[in-house]
């Protein structure tokens, strides 16, 4: 079983921040990713929130600057789905704190301090259709898969700043893309959803809601139904793009940390779960806004405070 100081789970922007600040404090770090790192940031096709880019910068490029970044300072990357966390069974009267035991689904690690920042995936519509097209026609990635669509007319489902910026990138390509949303105002940021209202290729469906997905080998059309009326209308398009919020990656921790109902990890403000040890940062963590810069500053504070307590834990051995 390998030892580590400090083990991060996940590899997006407050993982790899983390494992900068504890790659630099020469503690020997390892950092588990289930692809490659990046996370969701890594396919954004822009990002224009992240102070030091005035012209904004893409999703991919800020994701590889950042790993460089940190292999600089020695950290070990290494692909593997964690699928348990558990706690060591120190003796009681031990001053030591519980070292903790990752397993992936071929290594088991240990480590001093545990970091998670295993962001969030989509969530889904659970609308008939949607699982028989997932791959044909139905996507939760505008980035990867627009181009595919060029010339095609296709439906954004979504109002918040994902949606309204994967309907923006998406007009770079199809004829034509339908915004549905069940409220009657976009809770995009303003500059978004002023882009978005003026872009003449994108119309909105207000108040409405996707029912079901049309097609059986691909994506044929949708079925829509407006909240007022109750009527249903029927759209021929050839791409789904699903953006209606998301899940945390914290099954594997169920029952070892304090989450909320949706499983969002609960910390106080120095990113410490109920666990003492144990850290989480990023869009898995439960807090307020999830954007590129806050989850780089929950992942040094965690690198940071993830430092101190490995050198407790050395003092006290």
């Amino acid at each position: 079983m390998s030892k580590y100081d400090v083990i991060i789970i996940g590899g997006g922007p407050a993982g790899l921040t983390a494992a900068l600040y504890t790659g630099r404090a020469r503690l020997k770090t390892l950092l588990l990713e289930k692809i490659v790192p990046g996370g969701q940031a890594a396919v954004a096709w822009a990002i224009e929130n992240y102070p030091g880019f005035p012209e904004g910068i893409g999703g991919p490029e800020l994701m590889e600057r950042m790993r460089k970044q940190t292999e600089k300072y020695g950290v070990e990357i290494k692909s593997g789905e964690v699928v348990r966390v558990k706690l060591s069974s120190e003796n009681i009267y031990s001053k030591r704190e519980r070292e903790k035991i990752i397993n992936t689904e071929n290594e088991e690690y240990k480590t001093t301090a545990l970091i998670v920042a295993t962001g969030t995936r989509p969530r889904k519509l659970a609308v008939p259709g949607e699982e028989r097209l997932i791959g044909k026609g139905v996507s939760y990635c505008a980035t990867c898969d627009g181009p595919l669509f060029k010339n095609r007319k296709v439906v954004v489902v979504g109002g918040g700043n994902t949606a309204v910026k994967e309907a923006l990138f998406l007009s770079k390509f199809a004829e034509k893309v339908t915004l549905i949303h069940r409220r009657d105002e976009l809770r995009a940021g303003k500059i978004s959803e002023e882009r978005a209202i003026s872009n003449p290729k994108i119309e909105f469906l207000w108040k409405s809601v996707v029912t079901e997905i049309l097609g059986e080998t691909e994506v044929k059309g949708v079925k829509v139904r407006n909240l007022d009326t109750g009527k249903d209308l029927t759209l021929e398009v050839k791409g789904v793009f699903v953006h209606v919020g998301s899940v945390p990656n914290s099954r594997f921790l169920k029952g070892v940390v304090e989450m909320d109902q949706a499983g969002f990890i609960i910390t106080d403000e120095n990113m410490e779960t109920s666990v003492k040890g144990i850290y989480a940062c990023g869009d898995v963590r439960k807090k307020l806004l999830r954007q590129v810069v806050t989850a780089c500053g929950e992942g040094a504070t965690a690198g940071f405070v993830a430092g101190q307590y490995v050198g407790k834990y050395k003092k006290e051995m």
